[in-house]
């Protein structure tokens, strides 16, 4: 079959295909500035403003009013609309902004449904991504599909897979929102932890005071996990159960004995809370660095005491260490290293940006909410979601922002989500300046005076401008070079800001109920916990840690179910072991009775010892091959562990990878495995 014949569009000169049949002679650009003359009140822009040759259509668009006879549209799909006679070079999704005010229209739960996009000539913006593009399942899954495609959808690997809490139906979603670091960037630990342990060694040394010898000191990347407790006043990092029960303990890197466990956690008449500020919960990946520092300083304490200043106890290491990891991050030492190198920190997702796009084409509205600033989230965000360049590196711009409707920097999560804080500034990409808002809506900045007939311009033509066209035209009119306006605001697409406080962001998405939304992060305490206890939100926990820890929880399938034996075989013999001691205590026994169950009761005795060790080992060998000191993640020796019961109650969803999503329908309903009693345990379950 043959191409479709070229034309030209008389505004621009530019020659495109047709997706039909060639226009009629003469025919014109059928949104170029004459046509649109009725509608913007005479205001003309001396050449064409759209260059885009990808095009989205609303399904509820009517064009009745507005479209010359050249513009013909057959719906074909839910989605889509096959067009008649147009040029590529045709502002047809600046029309549809246009008309309906956003990027698609509202539904009746208040979601922005938005249409499918597709392209005229088959290959799309830079940096956009369909779904027919995307590469099909290959090298033994290492490469999942996502769920459009045409494979996407089809078994899931265990590491991969998205584990319920509490039901949730995501049809019921509005918003879906995101952290940055370690969420959708997933820093490398042993590039990045190594960086921060290094520059909060030498603030420990240079800026408060500490021996040189610390220079010396190495880091382990892989010894920290999260959920362990530092212990400030005695300095023993702490490992514990759902019951707070602490079940292995060191003294820096000295384990301490069952005995030494008892005399300082389990003796006492009340129990511990094991919160601030005492303790200092390790329930991020940012902290680990710093909590492997904090075992080292108390090892360096206790075998070279007269090299610390008198008076300095574990607790005051521990402060002065929390002090360096600030310095680090406030003078920019971390972000600096980061923002050169991106890919040597950060690991690259090729399937962030079709998780976006599928979650955005599938009606949901999208945003950013970090405590990182915009400087370093436009970097980061460039990184994960731009275009990569011939050199392998990423480009810099702003396009990665097509992917949300909101991003707010700066955040200060956890007071972001319950502290009423008024102050919400917009920024401007281009420059990074802060504009003063009015809960989020554009304030006029009384020390520029734009002239009357630019309003004109302003607001009607700037919607359908490119940002170089908008910079020509205020240079022109306005005669100042240094005026910079919120492009991306005055485009109608994602906005930026930075501070401000959850009712802003509600506002700002048109969120109805807090239950509409559902934010993913991975910190237990700064995005999960408040969001889901102060707001009701709905949440994903992110733990990388995961996709290691099911693979091996399915490879000691044998030695779990050979430790059940044991233990039962361990029970069974302590219970003929009460019974014969109940026999020669109380019942009548003649001497030779008692020498007979004496010597049974011994053998017994025997077997018990010979079991709980057998039992023991192969428990701590288990546990061993997920961590050689900390043991699995999310067990404690039998019982949950205190990270675990912390994820089972704040996190509504828990999976690897934040692009886990893509590997599911947006309109899935999750729902959770069934809960079981303790009684119902060997009854009930399959």
């Amino acid at each position: 079959m043959s191409p479709p014949p070229a034309t030209a569009c008389p505004s621009c000169n530019q020659t495109t295909a047709s997706a039909s049949a060639s226009p009629a002679s003469g025919s014109i650009c059928p949104l170029s500035p004459p046509l649109l003359l009725p509608l913007f009140l005479a205001v003309t822009v001396p050449r064409c403003l759209f260059k885009s040759k990808k095009m989205r259509f609303p399904k509820r668009l009517c064009l009745s009013l507005f479209c010359p006879p050249e513009f013909r549209f057959v719906l074909f799909s839910p989605n889509c609309f096959r067009l008649g006679t147009v040029h590529s070079c045709a502002a047809s999704r600046a029309l549809g902004q246009f008309l309906n005010g956003r990027r698609g229209f509202r539904s009746a739960r208040g979601a922005y449904h938005l249409p499918a996009s597709f392209t005229m000539d088959g290959t799309g913006l830079p940096g956009e991504i369909s779904y027919s593009q995307i590469s099909t399942c290959t090298d033994g899954g290492q490469h999942p599909c996502i769920w459009p495609s045409l494979e996407g959808g089809r078994g899931i690997d265990i590491g991969k897979q998205i584990f319920c809490n509490r039901s949730l139906n995501m049809k019921s979603i509005a918003a879906i929102g995101f952290d940055m670091d370690y969420t959708l960037a997933q820093y490398k630990p042993d590039t990045f932890e190594s960086l921060a342990y290094e520059g909060t060694v030498r603030k420990l040394v240079y800026d408060l005071g500490y021996p040189k010898e610390l220079l010396e000191l190495s880091f382990d990347w892989k010894y920290m996990v999260r959920g362990l407790v530092l212990d400030k006043k005695r300095g023993n990092i702490l490992k514990m159960d759902r019951h707070k029960y602490v079940k292995v303990a060191y003294h820096g890197f000295k384990e301490l004995s069952k005995e030494d466990k008892v005399a300082a956690y389990g003796s006492t008449l009340t129990r511990e809370a094991f919160d601030e500020p005492d303790y200092a919960l390790i329930d991020t990946l940012f902290s680990l660095a710093e909590a492997y520092l904090f075992a080292q300083l108390v090892d360096f304490k206790d075998n070279n005491p007269g090299l610390f200043p008198v008076g300095t106890d574990y607790s005051r290491m521990y402060k002065d260490v929390r002090a360096a990891v600030d310095l680090c991050h406030r003078d920019g030492t971390l972000k600096q290293m980061v923002a050169k190198d991106p890919k040597r920190y950060i690991n690259e997702d090729t399937l962030i940006v079709p998780m976006l796009k599928m979650l955005r084409d599938s009606g949901r509205s999208t945003f950013l909410v970090t405590n990182s600033l915009w400087d370093y989230t436009n970097i980061v965000m460039n990184f994960l979601c731009g275009a990569p360049t011939s050199d392998g590196s990423s480009s810099s711009n702003f396009d990665w922002l097509q992917y949300f409707d909101v991003v707010i920097t700066g955040s200060a999560k956890p007071s972001f989500f319950h502290e009423n804080r008024s102050n919400l500034f917009e920024v401007v990409p281009e420059s990074g300046m802060l504009l003063n808002t009015d809960n989020g809506s554009p304030m006029p900045q009384v020390s520029v005076d734009i002239p009357s007939t630019m309003l004109y311009v302003i607001f009607i033509c700037f919607p359908f401008m490119s940002p170089s066209e908008v910079d020509l035209v205020l240079t022109k009119k306005v005669g100042s070079d240094s005026l910079k306006l919120p492009l991306k605001s005055l485009k109608g697409t994602c906005r930026v800001f930075q501070g401000g406080n959850v009712a802003h962001l509600h506002k700002l998405l048109d969120i109805g109920s807090s239950s509409q939304v559902i934010y993913v992060g991975d910190h237990i305490y700064g995005d999960i916990l408040r969001s889901k206890k102060v707001l009701g939100w709905r949440t994903m926990l992110v733990v990388p840690e995961l996709e290691r820890e099911v693979e091996l929880l399915s490879e000691t399938r044998d030695t779990r179910k050979q430790l059940r034996l044991l233990r039962s075989e361990r029970d069974c013999i302590e219970d003929k072991i009460h019974h014969l001691k109940w026999s020669l205590r109380f019942e009548g026994l003649n001497a030779d009775e008692k020498q007979m169950l004496s010597c049974e009761l011994e053998i017994l005795e025997s077997q018990r010892e010979q079991v709980r060790f057998s039992h023991q080992q192969a428990q701590r060998e288990c546990h061993q091959k997920f961590h050689k000191v900390w043991g699995q993640l999310m067990k404690t020796g039998y019982q949950n562990s205190r990270f675990s019961h912390q994820v089972e109650r704040f996190a509504c969803l828990y999976t690897s990878q934040v692009t886990n999503l893509s590997l599911y329908s947006p309109d899935k309903y999750y729902r959770p495995s069934e809960d079981f009693m303790p009684h119902e345990f060997d009854i009930l379950a399959i």
